[in-house]
This record gives C-alpha cells, sequence and structure tokens, in this order.
C-alpha cells in the first residue's frame, strides 16, 4: 500500500469519480453487474505472503509490514530464501471463509500476489510461487472451495508493481548491483496477462480483480485499459477497482476527473468526508498498523471503532473492506479473531442496516449517521445512534413524511417507540440506556416516498473578512424558500426571504431555514462570519517606484499604513531593510501588470524567462505569484495555504506580500 495527500487537496482539484471503461455495456448491465458488490457493503481482505515470515522484524526494527524487502532494503537472494521457510501448517481455509462469514462478510478479497512477487497459488510463469515452497499446495483452490459452500464472492488482489521479476520496471533506487539491462516492461506485461489468465481460469467465478502498485511511472492509462479488457474477456461480470490504471488520486483512493477508473475507487485506511453521489468505491482499512502480519503490533483498532467506521462508510454509499494479516503459520492473530466475532454478533442483529442499503439523504446528523431503504408502504430510514441522546430524545429534523412506526432492531419483540411531530422533525422516545454502547440502530418506517429536506447552505469564499464578504444560501430542493437573520434569532416567516447574495461588513451569524407552504421543512443553520484586521507587512516597494505608475500595469495598491510603534503589531524594520528583507506579515502591496515591469529588481533582469523571475520573487522575495484567473483571497493574521504558478508562460500576475 502507498500513503500521503489529504482529502482537502482532493476535493480542492481533482473532485474525482469512477470512469468506467465502456465495453458495449449500457448503465442498466453495468449496475446489474455491480449489484451484488453494492449490496454486500462488508468484505474482509486478507494480506498473506513470504514478508509473514519475519513478521515485521528485520535487523532488530519491529516497524515492518508486506514493504518489508523493500523497506528495510532486503537483497533479492537474501529474500529469496524465505520461500524454503514457508510452511503453513495451520492454514486452513474452511476456518478462515467460516469466520468472515460469521463476521457478517459477504466476499474475501487475498493478495494472490504482492509487490515482493511471491505467487500464493499455482503458477506456470515462475518459480517463485508457493508450490515452489514446502507447502507445495494451492490455498487459493482451498479458499476458492471454500467460499462457494459458503455463500462468499472469492476475489483476487494482484499487484502490477513486481519487485521480483526481471522484466518489471523501474528498479527499487537502493538495489545499486541489480542491474536493469536486458529489462523489458512490455514482456512484463505479457507476463501479467499469462499469470491473470490463470487465475480467472482456474478458480472458478470471481468476484473483484482488486489491483494495486500501479503508480511507477512504467504504468499507464493504456497498459490500464488493456489489462480491464483483458480480464473482462475472460470473466466478463467481474468487477475491477481503478488502480487498474494511472489515474489514482492516491490514498484518497478516487481518479482523477476525466482518467480511466475501472469500477470503483478505492480510498485506503480513510473514510471521504461526505459521500459521494453516483461514485462505486471501498474504503479498505487494517484492524491495526500493518496490512502484513507484524507479531509486534498490538495496536488495534477497538469493536466500537470498527462497527462506528463500518455505519459511517454504509451511510455514505460505500464498501468497507477490513484487512486481515494471517501468521507465517497460516492462522488469523488472535486479535483479528475476537474483532470478527464481536463484529458478528453485532452484525447478525442489526445487519438489515448495513446490507443493501443506500446512503443517507441528511448531509449531517449529530447523534450518528443513517442509511435507507424502499418498502412497499415507502421508505424506511435505519437511525445509526452512536451519541446516545441524554434526554432520551432523537431528533430526526427535514422529514415530512408521516410515521409508520419506530423500533430497535435489538427489541425481538420490535416495542413500538413513540413518534410524535415538532414542525419538521420527528421526535423519537428512546428508552433511558442503548441496547448496544457501541452503536444501536433505530428502524423507522414512513409512509409514502421520501420527503426530507436539508437546511440551506451557506456558502462563501472564507470566514474571515476583511472589508466585506458576500454569502450566498442554496437549496437542492425544489419548491422551498430560504429566509434567514442576521441578529442570531431563528428565521420564521416573519425574516428576510433570501433573493440574492448577501453583503456582510461587519462581524455576522447568519441562519438560514428552508419553507414552503408558509411552514418550516427544515432544520436552522447557523455560520459564523468574522471582520478582521489584517497584519501589517514592510513595504518591498521603494516609495519613489511606488507612486509612479507603471505602463501597462493594473494598479499599485497600498492596502494599510503601519500601525504606531510600540502597539502590539508594530513592526520593525531595521535601516539597512532593503527590497530583499521584507518583514514579517501579511499582504501590504499589490501589484498587477507586465510582469517584467513589476518594481522589484528581480522582475527587469534580462535574460530571464518569466518561470525564472517567478522563482527568484518566491525564493529571494517571500512573495506568492497567482495567475489573475484565480480570485485574489484575503490574507488574514493566520497562517495560510499557499499556491505558485506552475505555467512558464504566464506574463501577467498578482503578487502578493505575505507571512511566513
Amino acid at each position: 500500500m502507498k500513503s500521503h495527500v489529504s482529502w482537502l487537496f482532493a476535493l480542492l482539484f481533482f473532485f474525482g469519480c469512477n470512469a468506467v471503461f465502456a465495453q458495449a455495456e449500457n448503465s442498466a448491465r453495468h449496475d446489474a453487474r455491480l449489484q451484488w458488490w453494492r449490496d454486500a457493503r462488508f468484505g474482509m481482505f486478507i494480506h498473506w505472503g513470504l514478508y509473514a515470515i519475519p513478521a515485521g522484524e528485520w535487523n532488530g526494527k519491529t516497524g515492518y509490514g508486506e514493504w518489508i524487502r523493500t523497506s528495510a532494503e532486503i537483497p533479492l537472494e537474501i529474500y529469496d530464501r524465505f520461500q524454503p521457510g514457508f510452511n503453513p501448517v495451520d492454514f486452513n481455509a474452511d476456518e478462515w471463509v467460516r469466520m468472515a462469514k460469521d463476521a457478517g462478510m459477504k466476499y474475501i478479497v487475498i493478495t494472490s500476489k504482492h509487490h515482493d512477487g511471491f505467487c500464493l497459488f499455482d503458477t506456470k510463469q515462475t518459480g517463485f510461487n508457493v508450490m515452489k515452497s514446502p507447502f507445495q499446495r494451492d490455498p487459493m483452490k482451498d479458499l476458492a472451495a471454500a467460499c462457494k459452500k459458503y455463500g462468499l464472492k472469492f476475489c483476487f488482489y494482484y499487484s502490477i508493481m513486481d519487485w521480483h521479476h526481471p522484466d518489471y520496471l523501474p528498479r527499487r533506487e537502493w538495489e545499486r548491483d541489480r542491474s536493469a539491462e536486458g529489462a523489458d516492461f512490455g514482456r512484463y506485461v505479457e507476463y501479467m496477462k499469462a499469470e491473470l489468465k490463470e487465475l480467472l481460469t482456474n478458480y472458478g467465478e470471481i468476484g473483484v480483480l482488486w489491483f494495486d502498485g500501479e503508480w511507477e511511472s512504467t504504468w499507464n492509462e493504456k497498459y490500464g485499459k488493456e489489462i480491464y479488457q483483458y480480464v473482462r474477456s475472460l470473466q466478463p461480470d467481474i468487477l475491477v477497482n481503478n488502480r487498474v490504471g494511472a489515474g489514482r488520486l492516491d490514498m484518497e483512493g478516487m481518479t482523477k476527473q476525466g482518467a480511466f477508473g475501472g469500477d470503483f475507487g478505492t480510498p485506503e485506511q480513510q473514510i471521504p468526508p461526505t459521500g459521494l453521489p453516483g461514485v462505486d468505491w471501498e474504503t479498505c482499512m487494517t484492524m491495526n498498523d500493518h496490512w502484513g502480519y507484524n507479531s509486534h503490533d498490538k495496536n488495534f483498532k477497538s469493536t466500537k471503532e470498527m462497527l462506528q467506521m463500518l455505519s459511517d462508510i454504509a451511510s455514505k454509499g460505500g464498501n468497507y473492506l477490513l484487512n486481515v494479516g494471517p501468521t507465517a503459520l497460516g492462522r488469523f492473530p488472535q486479535e483479528s479473531i475476537d474483532r470478527l466475532k464481536a463484529i458478528g454478533q453485532w452484525m447478525k442483529v442489526n445487519g438489515e442496516a448495513i446490507y443493501g442499503t443506500k446512503p443517507s439523504p441528511f448531509s449531517s446528523l449529530d447523534w450518528g449517521r443513517c442509511t435507507q431503504k424502499s418498502s412497499a408502504a415507502g421508505a424506511i430510514l435505519y437511525l445509526h445512534v452512536l451519541n446516545w441522546p441524554a434526554n432520551g430524545k432523537l431528533t430526526i429534523s427535514g422529514v415530512l413524511n408521516s410515521p409508520i412506526t419506530a423500533y430497535l432492531l435489538a427489541d425481538p419483540k420490535k416495542t413500538p417507540l413513540q413518534v410524535i411531530r415538532q414542525q419538521d422533525a420527528l421526535i423519537i422516545t428512546l428508552p433511558k440506556n442503548a441496547p448496544d454502547p457501541d452503536n444501536s440502530i433505530v428502524k423507522l418506517e414512513l409512509q409514502g416516498k421520501l420527503d426530507q429536506t436539508d437546511p440551506p447552505l451557506i456558502e462563501a469564499g472564507f470566514d474571515q473578512f476583511v472589508d466585506s464578504l458576500i454569502v450566498e444560501l442554496k437549496s437542492s430542493r425544489e419548491k422551498v424558500e430560504i429566509r434567514y437573520t442576521l441578529d442570531r434569532n431563528t428565521p420564521d416567516l416573519k425574516s428576510p426571504l433570501y433573493k440574492k447574495p448577501v453583503t456582510l461588513k461587519s462581524s455576522t451569524m447568519i441562519a438560514a431555514r428552508c419553507f414552503r407552504n408558509g411552514k418550516p421543512v427544515s432544520s436552522v443553520i447557523k455560520k459564523e462570519f468574522k471582520k478582521v484586521k489584517p497584519l501589517p507587512a514592510y513595504n518591498p516597494f521603494s516609495g519613489a517606484i511606488a507612486e509612479k505608475q507603471q505602463e501597462d500595469a493594473v494598479a499599485i495598491v497600498t492596502l494599510n499604513a503601519p500601525p504606531p510603534a510600540g502597539s502590539v503589531n508594530a513592526v520593525t524594520v531595521p535601516a539597512d531593510a532593503g527590497e530583499k528583507r521584507p518583514a514579517s506579515g501579511l499582504k501590504y502591496q499589490y501589484f498587477e501588470g507586465n510582469l517584467r515591469k513589476c518594481p522589484i529588481s528581480a522582475c527587469s533582469r534580462s535574460g530571464l524567462t518569466e518561470l525564472s523571475i517567478i522563482s527568484s520573487l518566491i525564493h529571494e522575495y517571500r512573495m506568492i505569484c497567482l495567475p489573475l484567473s484565480i480570485p485574489v483571497i484575503s490574507l488574514y493574521p493566520k497562517p495560510m495555504f499557499m499556491s505558485f504558478i506552475r505555467r512558464p508562460m504566464m506574463a501577467v500576475c498578482s503578487i502578493l506580500m505575505i507571512r511566513r
């Protein structure tokens, strides 16, 4: 597995979607192919291989996992010595699959080959496989049979990256003695195809082919599409994750806009902050800190954490692929066994709130999560109560349907709970104590198609501003009107009706609510906006130049004068301070115009490209350059996110002074 990059980066720059490779497949056929997987919601990931033998330890260090071959820089000839020691005599496929089934999991994905190149199946393409180990048995055959017996979908993980095969490129940076001479990556792709054919013709129906290790420069979208086509030519109904392509956004797991993305996205060790409408995705996650077995890693997540993650993921329309790393002897760690058993007990009671559900209709719920289904009578909401209300009242705002009944799934008698209406909200009276302190489910049945309205969205560029700020109010629901207040009161029918953006010139709290036919149909949303004073900074432009308008320049604007000496925000400028020594602070002057006519010496140096000038401004003058197409942001007395131009021919830019 590979790490880095935050969800914020993904949402700001590359919001991803699953670009499905169309193989003469319409949307109905595509949906039918994914239906079992969407209904399943919960699966088991298994990382197993030679790396289980050192169990995370090498040369006295104990922080390794399935990447140990490269993270511990183990030479190939040394790592190969693990193969004669691989003899998992305690392996029992029936036991593994039964534990997955009892935990409520509907499918299993196992590493047929990880990045180290060792094949856990009977392959004729390389001798680096399980049949050439003392075990001399194909565990994939046993697992395929056990999955068929217990009704689980059997799926393969397959690594594109291969640190063992002589034709795979590039070599590891530390492998200085392992020549790449004669290596042929195209020949390696043919090797992959031969192994994939074995996997898809020797083990019956395979539910998912889960690729990984696609991020190195030798792999590209062309190869990804070719392999996707090839795999589906062998098993047309198989699902393939987005890591078959080359457009994954690292750990967020989604696909860059416009890139090829297989059938579903793969967030790793994280859950998207919100649902992703119209996008299929699956969060894969470890129970502790490693995918492969590490005997020293006892940092296991609690059952409570994993149950709440399951609810969170299902409420956002995703699947949960929970990992187990078996030992070299072929046994699940006891900590994993205990947690699987506890999860299974919860699923026996509450599984209907997970399987076959659709994402929550609510943007947020302060007491937990929600999943939903349709019924003959109307709609069913499964309320995952993670924070049991101290007053015994569970509020579901914005639901206009009439309730049929509500009861706890943990109550075998299905004793009805009292449900009353209070304006837009339904209020359910709960027992004093939660039946399950980790995650209790209330099933709420409603009459008719769900009629639910979220509170309006309050949108502005920032929550702090210097001069003024424009705020917009929005709702995705039709036939509703938005009323708002600026005085901290709750909006009612006498409050202003939103018709156009609101301009704020002082610190304000906006409260907004949706109305229909003279009645509130959503909860109230509130957001605070604060007016602030910018910090001063040293003026990098000399007074003589600042007073003179340059030809082609749009403006040179002084934003504020320095505060009086001795004040809290005063800036002391050394007497010898020149344009290369700006003091700390925020933007003080602003320039727009022809880059070469900016009144800073770096801009007028002969022979420099625009990119070189920008680089000089950033590194020598601690300034930031932005293209004019990007709105100039307000800067406040707090650390700021910075970016810079990557296009070398940007001739017109904005230059801002920022604090570091």
